[in-house]
């Protein structure tokens, strides 16, 4: 294909779209809720789109969208029946359409509103079908959206049993409805079921369509729902001057939590699905992120990240699909994934991830910090051991001791951190780096993840080795934070910085991105350097109006609508935010926290995956496929909290600390539902930064 060619097949876009999920259901559709069959829209189960079609009409109006509003679960639209009722600029006739999705069950309430003086006669009809394709093809806009085939029940025609259903290779799919229709049939857009609409004003008609699906096998990976097992509706509440954090908090918690899948292997172990419709399912550098984030919220998400990832370690070397010993998934499939669009094909269970592994530990070493309970902490230190040993031996010991990754398979990943499309490495010239590649980001979750491990092993080890294996660890962690001051500092005198990586030729990948916000508070950096990352990243070239670029603006090939190459992401703003608080750099890290509440306002406070900072609308762009709801997007609203509060936790010292950010990013503030261990903490806030704390379990001191 020549470069002047445009290939015939694209991603959809996903900006324009209404989203609801729970679990490993989701539902998109136009603003009005019908769902055509083209590009993403649909109703999809594990992966596969069983409801492609889903349209309702009344009668010959034009029912035309006047609001719609989507969180968690749920999506409401109003509708305005344009041509029926009394004439005159007013709409009289309303079709109010609420949908709920609880994991594999779509429900949708249609209701007719007549307002109208004069009766309203007319059908609504009800088209529904499946066109069964799977997400990787959707994703890679190679569908027809054609439905499969339909079975009514009952027989054609037939009012007695008011169903129908249809057949996909991994799943059944049953629809029915509250109330018989008046005809049932078949045609090229599925079914369609029609109902006899008869109002006098003020009158209302109401029909339920239930749209059930039972899976029939090819499930690898076969996660239910898992919203159930955190009650982060009911338990935080938050306040403030800023009314916004309050709303943007309950948002994101309502998106988060609808997010959750539990283990196939262990149903009581739940994790954060990365993102609607493009990453429902497990993944490691994400589902460990939003878990890690929501530490404040207590150990139940990260204590079910860490063991569903745990029972997946990697035991064996495999090229095909990235394992080797002690290594942590990249991502869970429910079924190969194949990408035509970008030319990869991954495995259903797939190890291409340079980071996982790290995080993982941090993971573990933070919740243990937290108050994950000490038994459940000890059952994963062999998993422990297995990962402190795939890190150590990432690091080539024969060259500069750095951790590096390479796609050795030929159909994996070009690029294995969180920045991982294939034009992310770029020098500051705009060329990009050929791997193998050591990520500046990657370097310094081990360093925190080796001290951490061998806290750990020092605190709750049973094995004899465990001393040993401890020191070992902390001597390497120190050993390597050295490294990265070796390899990674560039720039000019008095304009140095950390390069996002070092290539396979051993040259310093020199351009200006946010990796370098990722060392921060790791103890990869000391305290004359951490204030040089953080003015980098709070410089002009960096931070925008609503949060910090993944690359600078003044960087050779920045755009700012580029995957990872000039857009910004929430979650990485708010890691960056984060480690400059944990440096002591909290003004600063105010200030970000602080755009990225202005950023939840411009979105109706659902964070997206990733956007365009401030251009020619003076506001910010969305990424037209960005997922939406994003787990660490999402999760990212109670690192923000985090921040504000200085928020500090170790159970096993039986320390709470807490140290305003100032100026305060949202001024005075009451947050409940802290959960410290089995505790729950009210924290308070005054206007002068003044702390008070309720529910500290007894024994514990408070520093303020």
């Amino acid at each position: 294909m020549s470069a002047q060619t445009p290939s015939p097949h694209r991603q959809p876009w996903l900006h324009d779209l209404a989203i609801c999920v729970d679990g490993n259901g989701t539902a998109l559709s136009a603003w009005d809720g019908s769902m055509s069959g083209t590009g993403a829209e649909g109703f999809f189960v594990d992966d596969q789109r069983v409801v492609s079609r889903f349209s309702v009409a009344l009668g010959a109006s034009d029912l035309v969208d006047v609001a719609h509003a989507s969180r968690g679960g749920r999506s409401d639209f109003f509708l305005s029946a344009r041509g029926l009722g009394d004439r005159g600029p007013d709409p009289t006739v309303e079709v109010h359409r609420r949908r709920q999705v609880v994991g594999g069950t779509l429900t949708e309430r249609l209701t007719v509103v007549s307002r109208a003086a004069r009766p309203v006669i007319a059908d609504l009809v009800v088209t529904l079908g499946g066109d069964g394709a799977d997400i990787s093809a959707v994703k890679a806009g190679v569908t027809s959206g054609q439905p499969v085939e339909v079975t009514i029940e009952g027989g054609r025609n037939s009012s007695a049993a008011p169903a129908a259903s249809w057949t996909t290779d991994r799943l059944a799919t049953r629809v029915r409805f509250s109330t018989a229709p008046a005809a049932l049939e078949t045609t090229s857009e599925g079914l369609v079921a029609s109902f006899p609409v008869a109002l006098d004003s003020g009158g209302s008609l109401e029909v339920g369509v239930f749209v059930t699906t039972e899976r029939r096998g090819g499930t690898r990976f076969a996660a239910d729902a898992g919203s159930r097992a955190v009650r982060w509706a009911t338990s935080v509440e938050v306040s403030a001057t800023d009314p916004r954090i309050g709303r943007l908090v309950t948002a994101s918690l309502t998106d988060l939590q609808s997010l959750l899948l539990s283990d196939p292997e262990d149903a009581a172990d739940v994790f954060a699905a990365a993102g609607t419709p493009w990453y429902l399912t497990l993944f490691g550098r994400d589902s460990i992120w939003a878990a890690r984030m929501t530490l404040p919220l207590g150990t139940t998400l990260a204590g079910g990240t860490l063991r569903a990832l745990a029972r997946r370690q990697g035991t064996k070397v495999d090229v095909k699909t990235a394992e080797a010993p002690g290594k942590i998934p990249h991502e869970l499939r429910r079924t190969a994934y194949a990408d035509p669009a970008v030319g990869f094909a991954l495995p259903p269970v797939y190890y291409g991830t340079v980071d996982a592994t790290a995080l993982w530990m941090c993971l573990l070493h933070d919740a243990w910090r937290w108050g994950m309970r000490e038994d459940e902490v000890r059952a994963l230190l062999p998993s422990l051991r297995a990962a402190a040993a795939w890190l150590a031996g990432a690091a080539s010991p024969e060259g500069d001791g750095l951790i590096k990754y390479v796609d050795e398979s030929g159909h994996g990943l070009i690029n294995q951190g969180w920045k991982d499309s294939g034009d992310s490495m770029r020098f500051r010239d705009g060329s990009i780096a050929a791997a193998p590649i050591a990520l500046v980001e990657a370097q310094a979750y081990a360093v925190e993840a080796a001290a951490g491990a061998a806290a750990l092993l020092r605190a709750l080890g049973t094995e004899d080795r465990d001393r040993a294996l401890a020191d070992a660890l902390e001597t390497w962690s120190v050993s390597l934070a050295g490294r990265i001051r070796d390899h990674f500092w560039v720039g000019e005198p008095g304009h140095r910085y950390l390069a996002m990586a070092i290539d396979g030729e051993g040259r310093a990948v020199d351009g200006i991105g946010s990796n370098m916000g990722h060392v921060l508070g790791t103890g990869a950096l000391a305290a004359g350097e951490a204030a040089i990352v953080t003015a980098t990243l709070t410089g002009q070239t960096m931070l925008g109006r609503f949060g910090i670029a993944t690359m600078a603006t003044d960087n050779g090939g920045f755009n700012p609508i580029g995957y990872h190459t000039g857009s910004v992401w929430v979650h990485d703003s708010a890691i960056c935010a984060l480690g400059m608080a944990r440096e002591g750099h909290t003004a600063e890290g105010a200030t970000v926290v602080s755009r990225l509440l202005d950023l939840g306002e411009a979105f109706d406070y659902r964070m997206p995956e990733l956007f365009s900072d401030a251009g020619a609308l003076d506001r910010p762009a969305p990424y037209p496929a960005s997922c939406r709801p994003q787990a660490w997007a999402a999760a990212s609203a109670v690192a923000m909290l985090t921040v504000a509060l200085g928020l500090t936790v170790n159970v096993p010292a039986r320390k709470v600390s807490v140290h305003p950010a100032k100026p305060l990013p949202f001024g005075a503030m009451t947050v409940r539902g802290i959960r410290v261990g089995d505790a729950e903490l009210t924290v308070i806030v005054d206007g002068a930064g003044g702390v008070e704390v309720a529910g500290l379990p007894e024994g514990f001191t408070l520093a303020r």
